[in-house]
């Protein structure tokens, strides 16, 4: 009998884990999501970041069993080949990825931080803690700070972000 049972992508799934299973091996090893990856699997790099409930977690940091019920976003659920979600497209446009490698948590991190703009929640870089965010590059930057691009591309990564901040303004 599945020990949990959540929605990944839209399509829900009953799964027998061991308990000590973590999100993102239940949605690599499991589920064959690959494109969270296994950077670090201590937090520090981003790698594996995903939206639970509309907020985004490293997934190597949490167990899947305390996810039971939880609608899970990765980064095949945000657009496909043919239909690139518009943060895929500005990535390439802006060359954002160079290896690759990061690309996926950078992409739904950034989705989860211009949500987070728009809900008015500050960060360690607001003034202001009343006043609304705005999406410029010292904001974007902070919020992003989490995601580790070993390539160096976080000019062209704040230029993406700030490409659909702009458009969706």
């Amino acid at each position: 009998m599945p020990n949990v049972s959540f929605v990944v992508n839209g399509t829900r799934h009953a799964l027998d884990l061991d308990t000590r299973t973590t999100l993102l091996d239940a949605l690599r090893e499991h589920l064959h999501l690959t494109g969270s990856k296994k950077g670090c699997d201590h937090g520090q790099c981003g790698a594996c970041t995903v939206m639970v409930n509309g907020r985004r977690i490293n997934s190597c940091l949490t167990l899947a069993v305390m996810h039971e019920g939880d609608a899970i976003t990765t980064i095949e659920g945000l657009g496909t080949p043919e239909h690139l979600h518009p943060l895929q497209r500005a990535f390439i446009k802006h060359d954002g990825y160079q290896c690759g490698y990061c690309t996926p948590g950078q992409i739904v991190s950034a989705v989860a931080v211009l949500d987070e703009i728009k809900a008015g929640i500050p960060s360690h870089v607001s003034a202001d803690l009343n006043a609304v965010p705005q999406a410029v590059a010292a904001e974007l930057r902070e919020r992003m700070s989490g995601n580790i691009c070993r390539c160096g591309a976080y000019s062209n990564i704040v230029e993406a972000i700030t490409e659909i901040a702009e458009a969706e303004a």
